[in-house]
């Protein structure tokens, strides 16, 4: 069974910075991406990276301030988030998926979860 593990969530002040990170157990190469949901709201898309070449993708709302990458060689997803807003506060999820990298921005087209890590950001 495929286990993600997210780590870096916290508190931060607007303008502030973190990074999450995401680690897949396994040796299969997964296409990767962060999810969030803010408290009655949809899960929504934030950024993803395919596997292979490593094409990067981003929600228009982070674009310019958050950053996705991943660890050469492993299944280790980063997500740098710079000019944090208080509307970034959510559950960050990391979500992975094998084959082909499409459809990265479909919340529905992953199969693995983490558990979430807290991101809040006060104004």
């Amino acid at each position: 069974q495929v286990q993600l593990v997210e780590s870096g969530g916290g508190l931060v002040q607007a303008g502030g910075s973190l990074r999450l990170s995401c680690t897949v157990s396994g040796r299969t190469r997964y296409n990767m991406a962060w999810f969030r949901q803010a408290r009655g709201d949809e899960r929504d898309f934030v950024a993803a990276i395919s596997w292979g070449v490593g094409m990067t993708y981003y929600a228009d709302s982070v674009k310019g301030r958050f950053t996705v990458s991943r660890g050469d060689g492993t299944n280790t997803l980063n997500l740098q988030m710079n000019n944090l807003r208080p509307e970034d506060t959510a559950v960050y999820y990391c979500a992975a998926k094998r084959g082909a990298p499409r459809d990265l921005g479909v919340r529905d087209s992953y199969d693995n979860w983490g558990q979430g890590t807290q991101v809040t950001v006060s104004s």
